[in-house]
């Protein structure tokens, strides 16, 4: 045996792979809206034009790779936490990605640009919100009323939101439409902003 062995099957011998073989198995999941699928309660992002699509899903004990006909579209690291999302910038929508790149104090800073009542609401925008980045979208939304109705009328608008308590963008975008804020004074460098119980103001966001 010894010698029949040595003499056909050892050349053909292959030397043993790099890696472990690895056992996995396999899952069919499709791609949610939010352009992720669930994996053991836990959202793996894929490229955003396969929203709707279904895709097979290998899972080993390390990672999660989703294929779409036999094609690997993406790889991710296996994560346990429930609930929990796990993104690459790359499958995000061009909007989602640009959004990524604002922070709170980049906001304030925009809106201390256009001035102090602005700065203000958009502060209260996100304090609004358990998370900052939350707000985002309604604060970039407010502040792009001033390529609209210029600067001045949107500080205006923005020192009548704040004064009725109300700076959400609907709000102050109701009161340009409608002309109201061309009652309001414009020296805003005299406005003071009252104080408020969930201010936290922008040293928060340093």
């Amino acid at each position: 045996r010894a010698s029949t062995f040595a003499e056909i099957d050892a050349p053909a011998l292959l030397s043993l792979p790099l890696q472990r073989y690895e056992m996995a198995h396999f899952k069919t999941v499709k791609v949610h809206i939010d352009y992720h699928v669930e994996v053991e309660r836990h959202r793996y992002s894929v490229p955003q034009t396969l929203v709707g699509q279904e895709l097979e899903a290998r899972i080993t004990t390390t990672a999660v790779e989703l294929l779409h006909r036999g094609q690997r579209v993406a790889s991710h690291i296996r994560n346990a936490r429930v609930g929990g999302f796990t993104t690459i910038a790359t499958h995000m929508p061009a909007a989602h990605r640009a959004q990524m790149e604002w922070t709170p104090q980049r906001l304030i800073h925009w809106g201390e640009s256009i001035g102090p009542a602005c700065a203000e609401a958009v502060t209260r925008l996100m304090a609004e919100n358990r998370h900052p980045e939350h707000g985002y979208r309604a604060c970039l939304g407010l502040l792009s009323l001033a390529k609209r109705y210029g600067k001045g009328r949107l500080e205006a608008a923005c020192m009548l939101a704040l004064q009725i308590g109300a700076c959400q963008y609907r709000h102050v975008n109701d009161i340009l439409k409608n002309n109201r804020d061309q009652s309001v004074p414009v020296a805003a460098d005299e406005w003071i902003s009252p104080e408020h119980a969930h201010l936290r103001g922008p040293g928060y966001y340093q």
